[in-house]
């Protein structure tokens, strides 16, 4: 019985951490939003430090993906 309320406890997490994979996809699934060169960090245009720290919020929100899904 308790296996029961453990797995329908998952399945109201998994929608909501859908949502956490797919924004990275939907935030660099237009590039016409973000193919500027302004505003510039350290040297770099937007279109390439805004990809790059999508690389690092992909890996972050994947690992709080991970961690919910592992209990």
């Amino acid at each position: 019985m308790t296996n029961d309320s453990h797995t329908s406890a998952k399945k109201t997490k998994s929608p909501f951490l859908w949502i956490l994979l797919a924004v990275p996809y939907v935030a660099l699934c237009f590039p016409q939003l973000y193919a500027r060169a302004t505003p510039v960090l350290l040297g770099f245009p937007f279109f390439y430090w805004y990809q790059f720290a999508w690389v690092v919020l992909t890996s972050i929100l994947l690992g709080v993906v991970y961690r919910a899904l592992k209990d």
